[in-house]
């Protein structure tokens, strides 16, 4: 006895699927297929292709700095008022020829007078009075500023200018070695300019 099998409507439609398929499929020949492999690689062998392609590749280097590199500039501090009275300050002293120009930043001590100290000295009383007068014209030129205060000019051994954050003695140099305003703000940071020994 032959048992028959009953087809499930599951069975048939899978079964019509495949036949109109197969149906609708253009059909190719031998040949054209061997020329659409020879086209196009399967999927399989382009990734093997891939893959191979990466393992022969270079390691890569890690990135140091070249030496041909130019190092990038600092980025420039803009003066206030009070760095740009002192460097006019600075500027009327070696316009006289005034020697061992100290320029003593105070502003990092609490208990300070004033922001800056600066000290020169000369050879001649004659000369200590055009230093002074030259850093008095230098200032008022650049910066507008005139003095709160200026003592010494009777004798000209010792002509202070008090600019109030920038505080100015101009010596003969005896005196300057007599009194050494530089020890008492020890602590300063200190700048020397055209300083001869």
């Amino acid at each position: 006895m032959a048992k028959t099998i009953k087809k499930t409507p599951a069975k048939k439609a899978a079964k019509a699927v495949k036949k109109t398929a197969v149906k609708s499929a253009p059909k190719k020949t031998a040949k054209a297929v061997k020329k659409e492999s020879l086209k196009t690689p399967s999927k399989a062998v382009k990734t093997v292709k891939k893959a191979v392609a990466k393992k022969v590749s270079a390691p890569k280097k890690a990135s140091s700095p070249k030496k041909s590199e130019p190092k990038k500039a600092a980025p420039k501090t803009v003066k206030g008022p009070t760095e740009k009275l002192a460097d006019a300050v600075v500027e009327g002293i070696l316009e006289i020829k005034g020697k061992n120009i100290t320029v003593m930043n105070l502003q990092s001590i609490h208990n300070r007078v004033c922001d800056y100290f600066i000290i020169c000295q000369a050879d001649s009383n004659t000369q200590v009075n055009a230093i002074a007068e030259s850093i008095q014209e230098m200032v008022r030129k650049t910066t507008g500023d005139k003095p709160y205060r200026s003592e010494g000019f009777e004798n000209s051994e010792w002509i202070l200018i008090d600019y109030v954050t920038v505080v100015v003695h101009v010596f003969q140099s005896h005196i300057r070695d007599f009194y050494n305003l530089e020890s008492l703000w020890a602590d300063a940071e200190t700048k020397e300019i055209a300083f001869e020994n």
